[in-house]
Parts: C-alpha cells; structure tokens; sequence
C-alpha cells in the first residue's frame, strides 16, 4: 500500500521499506527490503521502538510524525536513517495513519540507490523509456524542445549523460541530405545526472561538426546500427579524443559504459541517441542495447514529425513573408509609415497587404488592399495581386487604369477558385501637392490637414475586384494641403466581433485632431493600433500612414519650350544654369546631353509646345513634356540609320528612365544619381510588437 498522493514511481531510482507501527510507536510489521534499505534482518527490527531506526538529531521530527499519524494526519519528511554499519542514510519517510489490528500506522522509509544498484531492473528501465515517454516529449511539434524531452527521459532513467545529435540538413529544412558519416551533424540537447558543467562544454549544444574516421560516432553514422561500448579504457578514450582533437573527450570518456542509438524513421537515418553510464555503475549489456533500441525508435518518430513539422512551417512562413514588401519607397518630401498584423498567431501573413512606391517626377503610388478570406490560400492570391499592382505602378498606369487591370486580373483568378478584393490606390504628386485615387470597394481614405481638420474623401465607388458585371472604376483628384497626413486601411482596423464599423471610423478619425496630427508619425502609427494587441478574434489589419509635403520650390524648375530647332541649344543653357545654381556641376555635361537627345525627340515626333523639368531630390530628375500621346520605343539602330539612337544614349547615359501618359499628352523622363547622396533613405524605423509578422 503507497502513501496517499505519492504512489511509488516504477522507474524512480529509489528503494521503499515499508513499516507497521502500533499505539505505544513499536515496530509490529517490516518490510522484505529491510537488510537493502536499513542493512538490518526484519527479526531485528520488529518490537523495537520506531525512534531508533533513525539518527539522534532526527528522533523528535520522527516523534513529530508519528504523532500526526496517531491524530490521522500524513505527514514527510527528510530524515536520517541508522544504517547497522553505524552510518547516516538520507531518507524520505512518510508516516500515514491506518485502521487494523494493531497497527497504528505505516512508516515508508524510501533511499536512493547506490550506484552500483542503478540500472539494475530491465523492466523498470522499458517502463520509464516506454510507458509514458511519448507523453513527455512526444507531445512537442518543436525539434529543440523534443529533444530536451527525450534526454531529460533518457537521464537518469537509462544512462547518467546523454546527448541527441541530428543531420544539419533537418535543422535547416533542407530536404536534400547525406546518411553517411561524413554528413553535417548538430546536436540539439545534452542532459548530465550531475549537471556537470564540463559535459556541456565539451559537447556543447548547437554544434555543427563532422564526426571523424575511427571513432564510434562516426561508426554508427556508417551503419546505421547500434554501437555498444561496454567499458571504454582510458586509452581507448584517448584514442578518440586523439582522433576528434578534442582532448576533454579522453576524460570524459575514461572507464565509461557507452552506447549509441541511431534514430531512423522512414527507411531514412535522422541522427542518434548517444548514452553514457559513468564508472561506477552498471554497465550497458546487450538487453540494455534491445531496451535502447526500441525506445530509439520511437523517439525517431518523433524527432521526424517535428522535422517535418519544422519545414513545413518555414517554408509556409517563408512564402508569406515573402509576399509582403521588405521596404517602403517614397520621395524625400513624404513620410510613410505603417503597420501590419495578421489575424491568425499561426498563420502570419492573411489577405491584407500594403505597398508605398516612389515613382519618377516626385510621385508616390500609395495601395492597400484586402482579399477576401484568411490564411494561406488569402495569403497567396494576395501575393499575386500585389506582384500585379506593383508591376502596374512601375508602367505608371493611372490608379483607375490599373485597378481595372486588376479586376480583369481577379475574374480570371477567380475562374479557378472563386476570390475577389477591395483595394484603394493614391498617387500622390509632391510638385503639384494633388493626389489622384481610386477605390475597388475599399473603405473611405483618412485625409487629415496639418490643423487637425479631416475627412474621409468620398472617391467613386466601385465594386470589389473581381464580381462581375459591376460598375466602371474612376478616379478623383484632390488638392492635398501641404504637411496632411493620408491614411488608408483595411477594415480589421475599424471593424470587428465587438465593435460596429461606424464607431470604428469615428475612432480612427479621432486619433487625428489639432492636437495629434503634427505628432510623430512613429506615434500616429502606434495609436491607430492601439488596443488591438489583446483581441484574439480580430481579423487580418494592413495601415499605411503617409505625411505629404510638396518638394521645395527651389528644387524644381520648369521652362516651357517653342517648337523650334532652336528650343535645343536653350534647353542646354537652362539646365546648365540651374546645375550650377545647385551645385551640381559635375552632372551638367550628361545633364546637357540627356536635354539635348529628349527635346530633339519631342520636337521631331510631337505637335506643339514642349516643357522642360528639372527635380532635384534624393536624385536628378529630367522631364520633357510633349501633347503626343505616342509613346517613344527603345530600338538599335543599323549602322546605315541616319536616326534611333537619341533613346540609346538616354538609357546609357541615365540610371534609369521612363515615360508615362498624361491628359495633355506624355512625359519622357531620365534620371541620374547624385553624387554623396543615397537614392534610398538609409535611416532606421523603430520596432513595434508584431513587426516579425513582415520580416
């Protein structure tokens, strides 16, 4: 019979004596475990007072027990025991009431095992590997924390140290490994009974190493079978640590019982279980190697499901962080912040997505949007979208021009699997501070004036991406007054289970007042979240928050151009001039060029006048504006061509250009990088909870 809430523990490391005691504390019962536990025959014993099984220092905590067991209480402690060869032994005792002839109680005197006794019992061993071992290690999808369970079962159960080392190809998700010996191993987990430091240190967790030739390690990767060490000898130790060039490894390794289990689950070898017995305790055998063998296979099992596990993951995690944008581009005038959170803890990437693309001329294409659904198939179309849009806004479509792609886009999509999105996308124009946008079904944007004045602008509405037979998209323009802020959204931000869309608007438009609006926009885009953390049933939420001024008058220059030969040799004088004025000389010989070969062209192929730009912001920005709305193409010239060659040059001498339509005609523009200056910002953006959802 155990004491009540502490039954005895099949593969604990311990031995039990069990004692009857009656009314006046005598021993009236005892154990067959008394010369084990006590060194003591049970004739001995019986009719003795229960006092002198224990040390002086220890009877009147043992009086302290047996009283509470005569009142019907159970009570333990940790006591000394009288061992009959005069020493002290450490012992946990229980003292538990009971109800018999005369008995009084019992006494559970337990010690632990002297090393020469552990590992004894086989059964004991395939109960603490086998009975209950998946339950504690087998429950984890992680591989480090499955391998942490599965020496913490090992030890001290089946050897003192134990390590488990596994093919770096799984480590890593790689599908594509080596079974031989010669494969990259890592280990992932080492346990010592005694947690002694100098195991770990030798044999660290973490490392990547290749076992070499004629070691037993290296053994077991060759032949996938066990390899059984019964006693390694301190010069075979050293002859290990001779070939390993780790000279620990001969102590460690000195008169020590080893055995190395390899783990194989599919037909396929995943790494090995590599247990030690230390000197003084009982060495491995061959029913040990069975007992290891068995609870190896299982452990495989495991390690494989978290493998598999694990890859699986990091690919799905891997596709959905590649479908978000890894940086924000804008002009130097406008500041862009913004936020993104999935719905899901599991999966980080739904149909929400965010894009902010600085276009030539000191433009911005600012684009939210929202499939409809969650998870990985949202998460996909998503990114195929948004590939789309990005494409889109490089050809500088119109916003309305390029959602009506989309929406040919979606049907088509949507022929193989019902989908359709909301999307609003803003172009924005820091020369002339308007802003031109259009909206698919999407909710209203947020434009909010440097005095705390706001509106949600009302854009014409159109349909969802992708339901047929809807309305014509259109775009509408607005004057943005220099320093607003833009905000656009997806409706996880205003909307959910608890909360009605409208209030949620409210809020939103509250967080921008006289007060807050000129605030940091690292502020702004934290108090737009704020309180959203908590809620587990939110839905997917993409913020992009923009700060729009208009560029420097003093950066930007315009001279409209007569249709007139002549109009060549002045544009040369114009752009020279203003170089000089910004300091920028050493652009003034390609500069006068690129003019020369872009107005040459206007003048032969376009009716009408023509005007010159020059911007000047993180880059050098040429424009010439004509009312053709032909597009100029790109071609080689033979050698025997007497023309063609004007937009070769531009493309030689530019470090990109570009044309676009506008409602007068077309821009052909060039643009060159300036010396000193990045054509990127470089400066870092602040954290925020939730950011790894993007990386």
């Amino acid at each position: 019979m155990a004491p009540r809430g502490d039954a005895p523990v099949g593969d604990s490391p311990s031995r039990t004596l069990v004692l009857g005691f009656d009314a006046d504390r005598a021993i009236v019962q005892c154990g067959p475990n008394c010369p084990a536990v006590l060194g003591r025959d049970p004739a001995e014993v019986i009719g003795r007072p229960a006092t002198e099984l224990v040390a002086d220092d220890a009877k009147a905590e043992l009086e302290n027990l047996l009283e509470a067991a005569a009142a019907g209480q159970e009570r333990t402690a940790v006591l000394t025991a009288r061992h009959a060869d005069g020493r002290g032994v450490d012992a946990v005792v229980t003292a538990q009431p009971m109800v018999g002839d005369g008995t009084a109680g019992l006494l559970y005197v337990r010690v632990a095992l002297p090393p020469s006794e552990r590992f004894q019992d086989p059964s004991l061993m395939r109960r603490a590997l086998m009975d209950d071992a998946l339950t504690r290690f087998g429950a984890s999808l992680d591989l480090d924390q499955s391998a942490r369970g599965i020496v913490d079962v090992v030890v001290p159960h089946y050897c003192n140290v134990s390590s488990v080392l596994v093919l770096e190809s799984l480590v890593a998700a790689d599908e594509v490994h080596e079974e031989t010996g010669s494969a990259v191993m890592r280990r992932i987990a080492v346990s010592s009974e005694d947690d002694d430091p100098a195991w770990t240190a030798t044999f660290p967790v973490g490392e990547v190493l290749v076992f070499p030739e004629g070691t037993p390690y290296r053994q077991v990767l060759d032949t996938a079978r066990p390899v059984h060490l019964p006693h390694v000898e301190r010069a075979d130790a050293g002859r290990i640590a001779g070939k390993w060039r780790r000279n620990p490894v001969g102590r460690l390794l000195s008169d020590v019982s080893m055995v190395l289990l390899p783990m194989i689950a599919r037909d396929t070898l995943l790494g090995f279980i590599a247990c030690t017995r230390v000197g003084g305790y009982r060495r491995f055998d061959p029913y040990d190697v069975e007992i290891g063998m068995e609870f190896a296979a299982r452990a495989a099992i495991v390690i494989d499901n978290a493998r598999r596990f694990s890859r699986e993951r990091a690919t799905a995690l891997a596709l959905q962080r590649s479908l978000l944008p890894n940086r924000l581009s804008a002009p130097a005038t406008v500041e862009v912040r913004h936020r993104y959170l999935p719905g899901s803890q599991l999966v980080e990437v739904g149909g929400d997505w965010y894009e902010s693309i600085a276009l030539p001329g000191a433009r911005v294409a600012l684009i939210v949007g929202d499939v409809a659904g969650h998870g990985v198939r949202a998460a996909v179309t998503m990114g195929r979208l948004r590939t789309a849009l990005h494409t889109l806004a490089n050809l500088e479509l119109p916003p309305a021009d390029a959602l009506h792609v989309m929406h040919e886009l979606m049907i088509e999509l949507g022929e193989q699997e019902p989908h359709f999105a909301t999307c609003v996308y803003a172009v924005y124009d820091a020369t002339t501070g308007t802003m031109e946008v259009a909206s698919a079904g999407h909710l209203p944007p947020l434009l909010a004036a440097p005095d705390g004045a706001n509106e949600y602008l009302e854009v014409p509405p159109a349909p969802p991406l992708g339901v047929a037979g809807g309305a014509t998209i259109e775009s509408r323009e607005f004057t943005v007054e220099d320093g607003s802020v833009f905000v656009i959204y997806t409706d996880g931000l205003v909307e959910n289970r608890g909360r009605d869309i409208d209030d949620g608007l409210a809020r939103l438009r509250s967080l921008f007042t006289a007060e807050t609006v000129g605030r940091p926009m690292e502020d702004l885009a934290k108090a737009t979240l704020a309180g959203v953390y908590a809620d587990q049933h939110r839905d997917d939420i993409a913020v992009l928050l923009a700060r729009l001024h208009r560029m420097p008058a003093d950066r930007m220059a315009s001279w409209p151009l007569p249709t007139d030969p002549a109009s060549v040799r002045r544009a040369r004088g114009l752009v020279a001039s203003k170089l000089a004025e910004w300091g920028l000389s050493e652009l003034v010989h390609a500069t006068e060029l690129l003019a020369s070969e872009l107005v040459t062209n206007a003048l032969r192929y376009a009716p009408g006048g023509i005007e010159l730009r020059l911007l000047f912001e993180r880059t050098l920005t040429l424009e010439v504006l004509d009312r053709s709305a032909a597009l100029p193409r790109l071609r080689h010239a033979a050698d025997d061509d007497e023309n063609g060659r004007g937009l070769l040059v531009v493309s030689q001498l530019a470090h990109r250009w570009g044309t676009r339509r506008t409602p007068a005609g077309k821009v052909v523009w060039c643009e060159q990088i300036v010396p000193g200056i990045a054509p990127e910002p470089d400066e870092p953006i602040p954290n925020w909870p939730g950011e790894n959802h993007h990386r």
